[in-house]
């Protein structure tokens, strides 16, 4: 009798095993489904870095080849043509960034930052020399009359200060300020179309550049607003600080540069270097003539990378960057005069 008790019946065994049975395949079909699936991953992530890399090789070569283009242009002199060939190679970069490694995308910005530098330097080696001409001597003032008073010297060119920042050429800018302080300056279309603009060394100064320059650099500038209309190719901003940007281009570049605020409309993403606190916001500023400026420029209105940042010194992807915000909406400026 104890061992009737003790012992299940053969009906009850059964049934264990059975349950037993129904069980281990579940588990088994779990974890070979999710086998599955990590497989699938796997081979998606595979194919989508194959892709990549192709995409890459094939933007690598087409780099090379316009970059040997416009470098032969220069060369030869033929301008025109390579301003041209130059702003292809900038798209062709802009276009591919988001599929390019930092490092390729800091690579390819530094090439077209040189090339317009190089640009630059080509059109004033180019430019017509003034003709010689015989002056007339001065006359010697008659006993008694008054001196006449000396003509004022033109004004001379922006020059920059030592230490060229990345992209820029050994020679003056074509136009621009520099060492001014709290002054109000202002460019129209006419000084600015196509032109290169450099402002340096700005104390407490509001710049209005109002038209189409080629490219722009803001270089050690602290505590100045500078409203710029839309720029062919690229702006450059280099130790700047506490300053109000206002700027639209196809490629932005900052360089140590701290608490700062930019309104940007940028094709392509920006790329902050060196910096902190610097904050961004969609372009806003507007001034009669702005859309014949654009159409002149080449940018596309309703292409705006404006929240979308690389900081070349924050890797981490799992986090944003401690380096750079966006300003909230109620925060942004809407009347810029």
């Amino acid at each position: 009798e104890a061992a009737a008790v003790a012992a299940p019946s053969q009906p009850e065994v059964a049934a264990g095993s059975a349950a037993s049975a129904v069980v281990l395949p579940e588990r088994l079909q779990r974890r070979e489904a999710e086998r599955q699936q990590g497989v699938e991953r796997q081979r998606q992530k595979k194919e989508a870095q194959v892709v990549k890399e192709e995409q890459s090789e094939f933007f690598l070569a087409a780099f090379a080849r316009e970059r040997e283009a416009v470098e032969a242009l220069l060369a030869a002199g033929t301008l025109e043509e390579a301003a041209a060939r130059l702003q292809a190679l900038q798209k062709l970069l802009t276009g591919s960034v988001r599929f390019l490694a930092p490092y390729e995308v800091r690579q390819g910005q530094e090439t077209v930052a040189r090339l317009q530098g190089d640009l630059a330097a080509r059109r004033q080696q180019l430019q017509p020399k003034k003709k010689f001409a015989f002056r007339a001597l001065k006359k010697e003032a008659a006993p008694g009359s008054a001196p006449r008073p000396a003509e004022p010297a033109p004004p001379a060119p922006a020059a920059p200060g030592p230490g060229l920042a990345e992209g820029e050429s050994g020679g003056p800018p074509l136009c621009g300020f520099s060492g001014a302080q709290d002054e109000e300056l202002e460019l129209g279309p006419a000084e600015l179309l196509q032109r290169d603009v450099l402002l340096s060394e700005l104390r407490g100064c509001r710049v209005r550049l109002r038209g189409n320059p080629n490219t722009l650099r803001v270089r050690d500038c602290r505590g100045c607003t500078v409203l710029c209309g839309p720029v062919s190719t690229s702006v450059l901003v280099d130790g700047c600080s506490d300053c109000l940007l206002a700027l639209a281009c196809q490629q932005l570049r900052t360089h140590r540069t701290r608490d700062c605020r930019v309104y940007v409309q940028v094709t392509s993403r920006a790329v902050i270097e060196a910096c902190t606190e610097v904050s961004f916001a969609p372009y806003s500023w507007s001034y009669p003539g702005i859309e014949g400026d654009f159409e002149s420029s080449g940018l596309d209105r309703n292409s705006n990378n404006w929240n979308l940042v690389d900081d070349f010194d924050w890797l981490a992807t799992d986090k944003p960057s401690p380096n750079w915000s966006l300003i909230p909406e109620q925060e942004r400026i809407t009347c810029w005069d």
